[in-house]
């Protein structure tokens, strides 16, 4: 008795917020749906009063069991209207041709709503929206050339579509699946192809080309005011204090740029290695990173005039001197050697051509390999490869051994072996211990 006297007010409860609904729903008509002729009210007002007859059709239910007094109407949550349907406009475009159907269908939905709607105004946002988005992202690759000449930059155009790199120009990400981007094959300066009349900044390649030399001051600063407080590169304002730009200072060439021109990138700096074998990365700007990225394998460094002191504190140079010594004596031999130039012996130092020439001048590599420890075991593994086949696998480079000219005994000996002495007058040949006696008596 108790069970059913508390079910009873429950099943009034929901047959009233059945009723109220019903009214609420009459008078919140859809304006956007079409107008209901008589017929169709009599049919939906027949549908209603059946299920309100079905409602106390039901069984009641066994003392015990809950009762869920909630119908299908009370259970409705709106679920009814399509509030899962694709939006107008299709945001999640990948590509040109995505975004150009999906502004054709927020066209076509735009002339099928009401007019001065909210849902046309919104719609009319969206297509805004996706033809800003379809302008920025817009692949002009049938439009574009693929070689592009500016301020003496060779571009090429890319087709690597995979990659995601950063514009040098506006600092943003080229998305590489929708956007078309080049690259300087000179300096590697890459940027989009919307980007391409608006560099300022002429290739590094040609300064490498026309004025090959480091300089060789450590940060030879002359204040933000030399540079009326403007970016050295750009000439946008800055100031130390970050208003309205960050003022960087490149450790290379001691100037100040803005943000746009150095991104904070870390370089080894020349004037840092030759006078203090300081190989520390500092901060330099874009332009600074790109010279001495192409200007690190350039044999430009005479180091001897620069600062001789560095031979007397680095052993590393000291061995490394007297092994391109070695290698200058061993060249003569394989120039006229057929069997060594068929071998192509020397191709063996063709990453530093510059070690056949002559023994003075370094690249930034050299010093930094020498440092590391890499260019002396290379060289090294060279010394005994050329040291062989002269003295053991050619008879021809043997023949040209020398005879000492003091004691004319013992073996053949070569000018590069470490026992020996040239003279400098007459190139001849001599045992050391022999020769600085010799000249010891004279």
């Amino acid at each position: 008795m108790l069970i059913s006297a508390f079910l009873l007010p429950c099943r009034w409860d929901a047959m009233e917020y059945d009723e109220k609904l019903a009214r609420f729903r009459q008078a919140h008509l859809n304006p956007f749906n079409k107008e209901i002729g008589p017929r169709q009210h009599e049919q939906r007002a027949s549908e209603e009063t059946s299920e309100v007859a079905s409602e106390e059709a039901l069984p009641e239910l066994p003392p015990g069991e809950p009762e869920f007094c909630c119908t299908e109407r009370v259970m409705d949550l709106g679920l009814s209207e399509d509030h899962f349907s694709r939006p107008v406009g299709l945001f999640l475009a990948s590509d040109i041709q995505q975004l150009r159907q999906a502004i054709e269908e927020c066209k076509q939905v735009i002339l099928e709503l009401p007019e001065h709607s909210e849902k046309q105004k919104d719609a009319v946002v969206r297509l805004i929206h996706l033809r800003l988005k379809l302008q920025e992202l817009k692949d002009p690759n049938e439009d574009e050339p693929n070689i592009r000449v500016l301020l003496e930059h060779r571009f090429y155009k890319e087709k690597s579509k995979s990659v995601k790199q950063t514009c040098d120009k506006c600092n943003t990400i080229i998305w590489g699946l929708i956007q078309t981007w080049y690259t300087c094959t000179g300096c590697y300066y890459r940027c989009h192809s919307k980007c391409l009349n608006l560099i300022s900044k002429p290739c590094v390649r040609s300064k490498v080309s026309h004025q090959a030399e480091y300089e060789l001051n450590i940060c030879p600063e002359t204040g933000l005011d030399s540079q009326d407080y403007r970016c050295a590169e750009c000439r946008a304002p800055i100031s130390l204090r970050g208003v309205p730009s960050e003022a960087r200072q490149c450790d290379y060439t001691g100037q100040y740029y803005c943000s746009h021109c150095h991104w904070n990138d870390l370089a080894v700096i020349p004037a840092r290695v030759v006078h203090n074998w300081d190989f520390e990365p500092r901060k330099v700007s874009r332009c600074s990173m790109r010279y001495l990225a192409l200007m690190v394998s350039r044999p430009v460094l005479r180091l001897r005039e620069i600062n001789p002191l560095l031979f007397n504190y680095v052993e590393e140079l000291v061995e490394i001197r007297k092994l391109r010594q070695d290698i200058l004596l061993m060249k003569p031999y394989f120039i006229t050697c057929k069997e060594a130039m068929e071998a192509r012996l020397l191709l063996q130092l063709q990453d530093r051509q510059h070690f056949v020439e002559n023994d003075e001048m370094y690249s930034i590599q050299d010093l930094l390999d020498a440092h590391t420890g890499r260019l002396g075991c290379s060289l090294t593994e060279t010394h005994t490869l050329f040291a062989k086949h002269i003295k053991l696998d050619c008879e021809r480079c043997q023949a040209k051994g020398f005879v000492c000219e003091l004691c004319r005994e013992g073996d053949v000996l070569f000018p590069f072996d470490s026992h020996t002495s040239v003279c400098t007058e007459c190139s001849a040949v001599f045992h050391r211990l022999l020769f600085q006696l010799h000249q010891l008596l004279i």
